[in-house]
């Protein structure tokens, strides 16, 4: 028995021709990725994630604690965008919260 697909209507959906249509989007105005761009960003998360292989995020995490004490704000973003990148729960964990909430 063979199996044929016909697709139904005129084989466009509209909702997905108007997106290919409109070209790319532009990013999220609150995003906080704002030191670094997304492919840097992601890279630097990648070569971290390549050393410190599971353990990346907590090492992240540890960085951006030692950077926000040190108050040392660009590194502290740097660090926890990283975080937020391998491991959004782990990133929620952020010293300024604790400080906020204790």
């Amino acid at each position: 028995m063979s199996i044929r697909f016909a697709a139904a209507g005129s084989g466009e959906c509209a909702v997905v021709a108007r997106m290919l249509r409109a070209g790319p989007t532009a990013p999220a105005a609150n995003d906080c990725d704002a030191p670094l761009g997304r492919e840097q960003l992601l890279r630097a998360a990648l070569i971290h994630f390549a050393e410190h292989g599971l353990a990346a995020a907590a090492r992240a995490h540890e960085k951006a604690t030692a950077a926000f004490f040190a108050d040392d704000r660009l590194e502290y973003h740097h660090w926890m965008a990283i975080c937020r990148t391998l491991d959004r729960r782990k990133a929620s964990e952020a010293p300024d919260r604790a400080l906020r909430q204790g």
